[in-house]
C-alpha cells in the first residue's frame, strides 16, 4: 500500500457521490495528509521507543502509510455508518503483530493508542470549526468512531498478543498480564486468552516480600517459573532496591466476602500454596501481604498488600510463615504512619536487650495465644524458663506480656523488629 496525499477529489462516499466540498467529512479529507504526518511526528517526539523514525525513512514512511490509510477508511465509513471489513481489521491486526515483533512494550503500545485516539479526536474538532456547523455530520462521525475504533483496538491488540506469544516465553507472558492487570490495560484479556487463564472478578492480591540474600546464592528465575507453570497464575518478580532484593506480586482468583478484610483462613487455599512453595524454593525470610479486591481496584488493592508486607514479620517457610491481609497488623500499619509512636516502641525493644531471648520469647507466646505448655514446646524450652523469661520481661519494662495492655504493647514489639522495619 503505497502512502499518497489525499486531495478533496479523492472523498468519494460509498455510493460514489463526491461529497459537497464546504462538508464536514471533505475538511477531513483535505487535512488526512498533513494529520496523518503530525502523528507520526508526535510518536517520534512524545515515545522515546519510536525515536527511530527520526533516523529510518522506511519506518517512518510505513508509520505515515498506516495513520494516512486509518484516516482514509474512517473518511469512507464513516458517513453512513459502515462497519470496518475484516480485511481492515487483519490489516489493523498485522500492524500490532508487527509492532510486538519489534520488541514494542505494553506500555508504549498503551501510549500510541491514547495519542492516536487523541490526536483523532483534534482533527474531528478542528474541522467542526473549519466548517462553523455540520452538527450532523459531526454526530455521524462520533457514533461511528467509537464503536469501531474499539473494534480496531481489539484487532490490534490480539495482533499485539500473537506477536508475544512467539517472541516471549511463557513465564515473562504471565508477567505482563500481571503487570496489563495493575495497570487497568485492556489488552489483559487478549493475554490471558493466550496463556490459558480466566480472568476472575476479583482477585487475591498477593505480594511476597524478599529481604537482601546472601550474594552468590542462586537467582529466582527458575523458581518463579516453576510457580506460574504449577498455580497458573499471573505473576511478576519486581526488583527492589538492593540486587538481591524485591517483591513477588501474584494475582489469585478469589471470591468477594461479606468483611472488607478476610481473615487469612478465608483467603484462597491457592494463596496460601503459593506462598509456601515459594518460600520453601527461596529458603530464606520473607514477609506476605495479601488484599482481595474487585479486578478493576486491584492498583489499590496491590498498595495496600505492598504495605502489609512491609509491616509483616519476615519468617522462613518453616517458621509460620503465611499471608497477612489488614486484620493481622492494622496496628503495625498505623504505627508506621506515627514516628513518635513507632520511636517509643522502639525503645521498649532496646530496653529488652538485656534478656535472654525474649524478643523470640515473645513472638512464640503471642502466636501460641499465650498457651504456657504450647509455647514451651514451640521454643524447647522447660515451661519453668518460659516463666522466668516473661518474669524478667517484667522487670524490665514494668509491664507484665500477659496483661490486656502487654500483650498490646509487646506484640507490637516483636512484629516490627521482626519486620526489619527497625535496622
Amino acid at each position: 500500500m503505497n502512502a499518497v496525499r489525499i486531495y478533496p477529489a479523492d472523498f468519494f462516499g460509498r455510493n460514489g457521490m463526491l461529497a459537497p466540498m464546504g462538508s464536514f467529512f471533505a475538511e477531513l479529507a483535505r487535512q488526512a495528509y498533513a494529520n496523518a504526518r503530525r502523528e507520526v511526528e508526535a510518536y517520534a517526539r512524545e515515545i522515546p521507543e519510536f525515536g527511530f523514525l527520526g533516523t529510518n525513512s522506511r519506518a517512518r514512511a510505513e508509520t505515515l502509510e498506516y495513520a494516512l490509510w486509518l484516516r482514509r477508511r474512517t473518511i469512507e465509513l464513516s458517513p453512513d455508518n459502515s462497519q470496518l471489513s475484516d480485511d481492515d481489521l487483519g490489516y489493523i491486526a498485522a500492524i500490532g503483530e508487527s509492532r510486538a515483533a519489534a520488541g514494542m512494550s505494553l506500555d508504549a503500545r498503551q501510549r500510541v493508542l491514547r495519542l492516536h485516539t487523541s490526536l483523532m479526536l483534534r482533527e474531528i474538532n478542528e474541522a467542526t470549526e473549519a466548517q462553523r456547523g455540520g452538527v450532523d455530520e459531526l454526530m455521524r462521525m462520533m457514533s461511528w468512531f467509537a464503536p469501531q475504533g474499539e473494534r480496531g483496538i481489539r484487532a490490534y491488540s490480539h495482533g499485539f498478543v500473537t506477536a508475544l506469544r512467539h517472541r516471549l516465553p511463557y513465564v515473562e507472558q504471565a508477567a505482563l498480564l500481571a503487570r496489563s492487570l495493575l495497570n487497568g490495560d485492556p489488552i489483559s484479556a487478549e493475554l490471558a486468552s493466550a496463556l490459558g487463564m480466566e480472568l476472575p472478578e476479583h482477585c487475591a492480591v498477593t505480594v511476597i516480600r524478599v529481604p537482601d540474600r546472601p550474594v552468590g546464592e542462586h537467582d529466582l528465575e527458575s523458581e518463579i517459573e516453576a510457580l506460574v507453570k504449577t498455580h497458573q497464575a499471573p505473576i511478576m518478580w519486581c526488583p527492589g532496591r538492593g540486587s538481591r532484593s524485591g517483591e513477588l506480586i501474584a494475582l489469585i482468583p478469589a471470591q468477594p466476602h461479606s468483611v472488607p478484610d478476610p481473615a487469612p483462613d478465608l483467603l484462597p487455599d491457592l494463596v496460601s500454596a503459593l506462598v509456601r512453595d515459594f518460600a520453601q524454593a527461596l529458603g530464606h525470610p520473607c514477609a506476605v501481604g495479601t488484599a482481595i479486591s474487585p479486578l478493576s481496584e486491584v492498583a489499590d488493592a496491590l498498595d495496600l498488600a505492598r504495605r502489609i508486607s512491609r509491616a509483616a514479620p519476615l519468617r522462613r517457610a518453616s517458621a509460620g510463615l503465611r499471608p497477612l491481609t489488614v486484620s493481622d497488623v492494622f496496628v503495625e500499619l498505623a504505627v508506621a504512619d506515627a514516628p513518635f509512636v513507632d520511636e517509643w516502641l522502639h525503645a521498649v525493644s532496646r530496653s529488652l536487650r538485656p534478656g535472654p531471648d525474649l524478643l523470640v520469647t515473645l513472638d512464640a507466646y503471642y502466636r501460641h495465644d499465650m498457651h504456657r505448655g504450647t509455647t514451651a514446646a514451640a521454643l524447647n524450652v522447660h515451661p519453668r524458663t518460659l516463666d522466668y523469661r516473661l518474669r524478667r520481661v517484667r522487670e524490665l519494662t514494668g509491664v507484665d506480656p500477659g496483661s490486656t495492655r502487654g500483650v498490646r504493647i509487646f506484640s507490637s514489639v516483636v512484629t516490627r523488629r521482626l519486620s526489619e522495619a527497625w535496622h
